[in-house]
């Protein structure tokens, strides 16, 4: 039995092993918000689930390509007059937030200016991202243990000994990439009579790192 204590029979060295990938993007994330104004009430509500639907159709429309599309927040509010104490309402704002999720991101730079170019539609975005169970994750752990294996191979080498036995293998950190910030806005824009040519996006490359802790057995090295 090999003894987690180390002694001159038995020394040990403990190293760390880390990896580095930078890979493409999987997936891209875009936010629409759709939004409607007017003096009456019923009349803004029609025209906000009117815009919506339409934003609703295109996205769907692209079948696979968009692996999920999902509404937020929605709202519809009354401007109130700026003079007087009456509360006289002027006009009703309505919005609703949708979010769309695409894998092919040539579709998405032609969705992207085709929902731009929509009534009151605004776009945010794209922003970019891996999968919760991308294949990068498991590749920068993998490097991660073998950069510790070879590292402590290393030392053991320059003892003039080898490795005998692993001790301790523990996940310090797999460090996905940053959150998303920023991203492109196309506001408002008003009903077009052309449609606008897609827009040309360039994927933004992922970090993804991971860190492990190693500790090995050594044989007795001759000093």
């Amino acid at each position: 039995m090999t003894s987690e204590h180390p002694t001159p029979e038995a020394p040990q060295v403990t190293v760390r092993g880390e990896a580095r990938l930078e890979v493409d993007p999987e997936i891209a994330r875009i936010g629409v918000t759709v939004g409607a104004r007017g003096t009456d009430r019923g009349a803004a509500l029609a025209d906000l689930t009117r815009r919506n639907s339409q934003v609703l159709d295109l996205v769907k429309s692209y079948g696979e390509v968009v692996e999920k599309v999902e509404t937020g927040a929605f709202s519809i509010a009354p401007e109130l007059g700026r003079h007087g104490r009456a509360e006289r309402v002027r006009a009703y704002h309505g919005r609703v937030h949708i979010t769309a999720e695409l894998n092919d991101f040539t579709a998405l730079g032609e969705l992207t200016s085709r929902l731009a170019d929509l009534e009151m539609t605004g776009v945010d975005g794209p922003w970019w991202a891996l999968r919760p169970d991308s294949p990068s994750y498991r590749q920068a752990r993998t490097q991660a243990v073998g950069e510790a294996v070879q590292r402590a191979r290393e030392y053991a080498a320059a003892l003039g000994t080898s490795l005998s036995a692993l001790l301790e293998l523990s996940d310090t950190g797999l460090i996905p990439p940053p959150a998303p910030v920023g991203g492109m806005r196309m506001a408002f824009a008003a009903e077009s009579v052309d449609t606008a040519p897609p827009l040309d996006l360039e994927p933004q490359r992922q970090t993804v790192t991971a860190e492990v802790t190693a500790r090995f057995t050594m044989q007795p090295p001759v000093l």
